[in-house]
């Protein structure tokens, strides 16, 4: 059975690298290497400008990760900016909204990392915390701290015990979007992780950085989740409108 295909999101910043300075299109490499160590085929998703470009990006997966990064703009959800909030990055949100909404409606196995889990919860009307203390382990490094899962959710029966996971992050959820659940928290009460249930395909969002772990536990959730999207010996989808693609070799 072919390995799912599993879409990452990038963003651009200046680059150098050689003679050459510009903008590029980056991502750290530990996010492809983790949904390889998870049994999925990685691909990067520049970022485009349109919600078309979603839908159809999306349509071509069968999993989609939303990776970390910048601040979400608090005028996403109607907030006046904190002064500790980072520089907007409007083009990003807008992009990485587009995603979210296309895979949920498109019924495609969505995972959505640190950013990720809370532009996920921005998409479905919830808000943010701007500011928080102690999850990270200080300017530039992860920190570490347990996350314990809520029993019931598909969190936990993926990572049934208290665990420890690296973390770096200064924001959190506050309000939760529309049907959305709690499915981990740190010992603060910080919602870690959150998802859609009764969605029909999964929908996931962690606070912390598996990419930054050993741990891929979470990553193989989405990738199974993916590979039921897939049917035997083909790239027909299982659950899915959209057409076969060429069988990967």
């Amino acid at each position: 059975m072919p390995r799912p295909v599993i879409g990452i999101s990038t963003y651009q910043d200046p680059a150098r690298w050689g003679v050459w300075e510009m903008p590029a299109v980056l991502l750290p490499a530990a996010y492809p290497r983790l949904v390889r160590a998870a049994g999925g085929l990685a691909v990067l998703l520049p970022p485009d400008d349109a919600e078309d470009a979603a839908r159809d990006t999306v349509a071509a997966l069968d999993g989609l990760v939303i990776a970390g990064g910048a601040d979400v703009e608090p005028a996403r959800y109607g907030a006046v900016p904190d002064p500790r909030t980072g520089p907007p990055a409007r083009e990003r949100d807008t992009w990485e909204l587009a995603l979210i909404r296309a895979a949920i409606d498109q019924h495609v196995p969505l995972l959505g990392i640190c950013r990720g889990m809370q532009l996920l919860n921005v998409a479905l009307g919830g808000t943010l915390i701007q500011h928080l203390e102690d999850h990270t382990g200080g300017l530039g490094v992860f920190g570490s701290h347990p996350v314990a899962p809520v029993a019931g959710t598909v969190y936990a029966d993926a990572v049934p015990e208290t665990a420890m996971v690296p973390a770096y992050h200064h924001q959190a959820v506050d309000r939760l979007g529309a049907g959305l659940v709690a499915s981990a928290h740190a010992p603060d009460g910080t919602v870690e992780a959150l998802e859609l249930p009764g969605h029909g395909s999964l929908v996931l969002g962690v606070q912390w950085h598996p990419e930054m772990g050993r741990d891929t536990r979470v990553m193989a959730a989405l990738v199974r989740a993916a590979g039921e999207r897939v049917a035997p010996n083909s790239r027909t989808p299982a659950r899915s409108g959209r057409s076969a693609r060429t069988p990967v070799s």
